[in-house]
């Protein structure tokens, strides 16, 4: 276990509470509601504009902007790409959730786009999202891993994420049953979570508004990534001991919680996060 990082990890939950950052969202319909509640549980402040007449300007006030491409449509394409140069304008972090990348030309072309134009602080994905963004063979099961890109385990996991975070100059996330996270030159895994994590639409989402939340209080950003992972995956296995066994919906509601109770003490006793 890396000591080290579990306490910057720890600390960070208070100075989130006591700063309160502002995350602008451009993020999909599905889960709006949940990434909203999920970034007031850890102790930041959600705001959710889509439109291109005032998404430059929320952004300016903003100390983090999430991207999501979820529910893509042609509206908020040009939303993302004025919001995200607005943001590197400012020299606020931008975090990108790739979602379902591979499975359309409309959110490949869109991708490439956004890479293009925006230059982003974090890259959180699942394994497929990921592997198609770096120029590998990828098979998506909607905007869910493929069985066929999870086969090569960790191992191949983190010598994707190690050379897509230097090559794009920015922090690359790949979670699963073993979250993986690389600036390029540090790359650490973490082992927190529950598989009941995935049968719950939405926690991917609310992952990558947490790490916006800690990327918006701390300017070490694969700090902030490795935060953001290590937070939803033991609010997934406390949720699962308090509630798991009343089925999805409670199951859901108690990671909210969990979130909103989270301590550093908690962390401290829980995390599972060591060094590749």
């Amino acid at each position: 276990m890396n000591s080290h990082i579990i306490s910057n990890i720890a600390g960070l939950i208070g100075t989130i509470r006591e700063t309160g950052p502002l995350i602008h969202h451009i993020t999909n319909y599905v889960t709006v509601n949940d990434c909203a509640n999920i970034t007031l549980a850890i102790g930041a402040s959600p705001i959710m504009a889509d439109d291109i007449e005032e998404a430059q300007e929320i952004t300016a006030i903003s100390q983090a902007l999430v991207i999501n491409i979820g529910t893509l449509n042609k509206r908020t394409i040009g939303s993302m790409i004025a919001a995200g140069k607005r943001a590197n304008e400012i020299n606020i972090p931008v975090v990108l959730d790739p979602v379902g990348a591979g499975a359309s030309m409309l959110r490949n072309k869109t991708v490439s786009g956004l890479l293009e134009q925006i230059k982003f602080s974090v890259i959180r994905g699942n394994m497929s999202e990921i592997r198609f963004i770096a120029g590998l063979s990828a098979t998506t099961k909607g905007v869910d891993a493929s069985e066929t890109d999870l086969e090569g385990g960790t191992p191949n996991g983190i010598d994707t994420a190690k050379a897509l975070a230097n090559k794009l100059g920015c922090v690359i996330a790949i979670t699963g049953a073993t979250d993986i996270i690389s600036n390029g030159k540090q790359t650490t895994c973490i082992e927190n979570g529950h598989k009941m994590l995935g049968a719950v639409t939405g926690t991917g989402c609310m992952c990558s508004s947490l790490i916006g939340s800690s990327c918006g209080a701390v300017s070490d950003y694969f700090l902030a990534a490795a935060s953001g992972i290590l937070y939803m995956g033991i609010a997934g296995e406390i949720a699962f001991e308090y509630a798991g066994q009343k089925g999805n919906g409670s199951f859901h509601t108690a990671v909210i919680d969990e979130i909103s109770k989270l301590n550093a003490e908690t962390v401290h006793r829980r995390a599972k996060i060591y060094e590749a």
